[in-house]
This record gives structure tokens, sequence and C-alpha cells, in this order.
């Protein structure tokens, strides 16, 4: 046999063995055999795939009163059981029929609550409970998935949660409450001038705010229950600092602005001008002064908030870049060197500006190297316009504060320990 016929021979059985083969592959198809898996449509994939590729939408609300950084690790902790936190602020209306009259207005806590750099969208006028119409709302117009609040019961005057329909609807996530601060016992720290006025002191609202700023008055609860004012109980690490810094640094060519202040009872005032600030630039340092800075220029009640305590809030800042925590009151060629400052920044709306009229200025050097600039101050808000308000109706604001101190010394009384960041 030649090589020739036996070359046809390979390829005519090569030719007969994949029809052979492809009709099994085809009868196996059409049900001669084990059913193959079948794929699903086109359309199905792209349906799945959108299905897991949509944001998980959280939501979380409260009233921010007064917003602190108890406030904004929450968030911070609600933001990381979703890709996006929408954040509900409950009205005026609300806050007052069921805790008592709010120290910030509703258009000031929307700002204090736009700014905290973990949040991506804000509803105004919240209810205070969850009803079953908002929580559909909730969950057919705004996509929200899970429905979050803290370890701390939030009760009704009725007795009931608030939340006990979020619950059932197995829609609901728990975080862990942040310790040792409460818009409750910040508050309490300001009433500390007034606590142990005489009944028959008919004192006006001006005699009672010099009195607090010189420190008359002063009855301190160290041990954190009863009804005097307590000190601060937060007890920092390294790791909830890391937790709020934005964990980046300024480029080679960046232009760096810098602002301080006391940033004392974080407030929309402050925000604003952090805001203008971070417009001058692309990063923002800010300095943030000492407890005893503040208390030789302020007085032996300020500030309300100590140092690690104001560093947090300013951090959890949108518009904030980095923060020194305890800047020095004068602003030192060395320091601007060091930290490669472009611009020195401050408000026009401030607390103890006489310096500018002395020898002494803290922005001396700035102002002769022509990098100083003085922002025009949107909010007409310091820390001594949150006092004032407090103290104006400071009756109103005990009677609260008494509530809420036996609600928050149960829960610290009751408490057990809860995994969270």
């Amino acid at each position: 046999m030649d090589a020739g016929s036996s070359s046809a021979r390979t390829v005519a059985a090569c030719v007969i063995g994949g029809i052979v083969l492809g009709a099994s592959v085809v009868a196996l198809h059409l049900g001669g055999g084990p059913a193959a898996p079948s794929l699903p449509p086109v359309e199905a994939l792209r349906r799945r795939f959108r299905r897991r590729r949509r944001p998980v939408r959280v939501y979380m609300d409260g009233c921010f009163d007064m917003m602190h950084y108890g406030h904004c690790n929450a968030l911070r902790q609600a933001r990381a059981l979703g890709d996006e936190l929408v954040v509900g602020v409950v009205s005026d209306d609300e806050i007052t029929a069921n805790k008592g009259p709010p120290v910030t207005p509703l258009h000031e806590r929307m700002k204090m609550v736009r700014a905290v750099k973990w949040v991506d969208d804000v509803i105004p006028d919240a209810p205070y409970a969850i009803t079953e119409d908002f929580m559909n709302k909730l969950f057919n117009e705004y996509n929200i998935d899970y429905i979050i609040h803290g370890d701390d019961p939030c009760l009704l005057p009725d007795g009931t949660d608030a939340y006990a329909l979020a619950k059932k609807a197995g829609r609901y996530k728990q975080i862990k409450r942040t310790e040792g601060v409460s818009t409750t016992d910040i508050v309490g720290r300001m009433l500390l001038c007034v606590r142990e006025r005489p009944a028959s002191d008919n004192q006006n609202h001006s005699s009672l705010q010099r009195q607090f700023s010189h420190g008359h008055g002063q009855n301190i609860d160290h041990s954190g229950s009863g009804s005097g004012t307590k000190i601060s109980h937060f007890l920092p690490t390294s790791r909830r600092i890391v937790q709020f810094s934005n964990s980046r640094s300024p480029g080679p060519d960046s232009r760096i602005v810098y602002i301080d202040g006391a940033f004392d009872l974080f407030h929309a005032g402050h925000v604003e001008i952090l805001r203008l600030a971070r417009g001058l630039g692309d990063f923002l340092l800010v300095g943030i002064h000492t407890d005893q800075t503040i208390s030789s220029t302020r007085g032996p009640h300020r500030p309300i908030m100590n140092l690690h305590e104001r560093s947090l809030s300013v951090l959890a800042c949108r518009y904030v870049d980095e923060v020194i925590i305890g800047a020095p009151w004068d602003i030192s060629k060395d320091m601007i060197t060091t930290f490669n400052i472009s611009l020195v920044v401050h408000g026009t709306i401030a607390e103890n500006m006489d310096y500018t009229e002395g020898d002494s200025h803290p922005y001396a050097v700035p102002i002769a190297m022509g990098i100083y600039h003085k922002l025009e101050s949107p909010l007409d808000i310091t820390t001594s316009t949150i006092i004032r308000r407090i103290v104006s109706n400071h009756e109103a604001y005990q009677k609260r504060n008494e509530k809420k101190e036996a609600s928050e010394k149960k829960y610290y009384d009751s408490k057990s320990f809860v995994n969270g960041e």
C-alpha cells in the first residue's frame, strides 16, 4: 500500500470521526443523553450583575443637636455597613415633642450633618419614630436596604421602641454607641454655672453669662452619675484618630491653607469658615489650640470640649485634610516652613479678637510674609452663641437633662460589651 492511499484513508477517518462526534454532541443537546447545564439568558445575567453592583444604601436618623464626635463616629460606623449613607435629621418640632427644645435649629443641624465626610445624602424633617409610611418611603423611594441605630435604646414617650417596625421587617442593623459623650453631657457642662444658683436669685441672662465665663458656681461630678456637671469621660485611642483621619498627605506642589482656633462646641459657623478656607487651596491644615491656651483667654470653664474631643470633631469635617493637635498660639516662620504653608486665614467672626490691637499678634509673621488673609465669616455664630442659648433657657434644658441623665445612667449601669468600632 503506497503512501498516498494511507494518507487518504487517514483523512477519511478523521472526517468520519468528526461527523460522528458532532452528531453525538447534537444528540446530547437535543435530549439524547444527560442534560447539559443550560446558561441563563443574557438579560438575566445583566439583571443579576446590576443587582450585585447596586450600592448598598443604609439609613440613619437622629437629632444631631450640638453635633459632636460621638455623632460623627456613629455615622462613620453606619457608613461602614453599606456603600452609601443617607441621614435623616429630625425636625425641631419632633425633638421638642419627644425630648425637649433643641439647642441648634434644623438649618444649622443640616449644615453640620452635610459636612460629615461619611454622609452621602440628607433628608430634612425626618420623623423621630420610624412609622410604617416613612419606612416604606425609605425602602421604595430612597432605595434603603438597612436602617441603622446604636445599641442604646431609643424609646418614645409611651415607652415603645422607635425602631420596632424596622426590626420586625428584618431591615435593622445595630452599631456600638460612642461612650463618654452625649448632647446631654455637653449641655450639662454648660449648665455648670447655674446648677447651684439659688431659686431666689433673679439674675438676668447676661449676668448668668458673665458668671459662666468667670467660673462661678462650679459643681463637678467626677463619678459620671448624678445631677452634677460631668467632666469628660472620653478615652482617646490612636485607632480612633486613625479612623477619623483622611490618611492622605499634600502633594509637593499643593497649595496648603492653614487656619487655627479653639473649635469648641463645633458648630455651623466653624463648618462654613472651614468650607471657605478649603476653597482657597488644595489642602486644608487646621490648628487646634490647647485647653490651657483657651482657658487663659476665655475663662476657667472653657473649653467645654477637651483637646482630643475637639480634634475628632474637626477631623470628621469633609473640608479638613489634617489637624495639628495642640497648635501654638503664635504662628512662627519655622512652622510655616515645616508644613509648607502657602496661606494663613482667619474668620471675621471669632472670640477674643483683642490681640489685633496689641503688640503681641499671633499672625504677625504671616502678615509680614504677605500670606495672611482674613475671610468674611458666613455665619455670625461663636461658641459663646451656643452657651447663651443654653443659659437663656437654662430651666428648660435642666429639666430636659434630668430626664435624659436618668436614662443614660440606666444604660451605663446595665450595658454589656458590644463588638464594634
